[in-house]
């Protein structure tokens, strides 16, 4: 099998692809929380200790300086993204566990089963 070929059966299959989307939507969502970290809870976080600009803090050591307030707003960013996984996968594992709960459709009687056989029977003989 050509090298071509391999890739395409791989990039086609329905795993892949809903792989890619989810990146794609995932990379959208952490810009929409890097926003509400940055442009609204932080600052309103600030206003509640006093009026602190989270993102300027920074510690100057020697020549370097350590932006710990940036540090401070990535773990915001991460807890809340983390919160809303924990959440969505809450919601699925609760939907999965309704389908499986559903009662399953009974199995025909024991009569039909055999009226089913004998059919089935039947049209083996006929074709034969």
């Amino acid at each position: 099998m050509s090298l071509a070929r391999e890739f395409r059966d791989f990039a086609l299959k329905g795993n892949v692809i809903d792989l890619a989307v989810a990146v794609v939507v995932g990379t959208a969502f952490n810009k929409i929380v890097s926003s509400l970290v940055a442009d609204i809870v932080m600052p309103l976080a600030g206003i509640l200790v006093g009026g602190v600009h989270f993102e300027g803090l920074s510690v100057r050591v020697g020549d370097a300086v350590v932006a710990y307030g940036k540090f401070i707003q990535s773990i915001v960013d991460f807890l809340i993204v983390a919160l809303c996984i924990f959440l969505a996968v809450k919601l699925i594992n609760r939907l999965r566990r309704k389908q499986e709960s559903e009662p399953k459709a009974a199995p025909a009687p024991r009569e039909v089963q055999l009226l089913e056989e004998i059919r089935d029977l039947l049209k083996n003989r006929t074709k034969s």
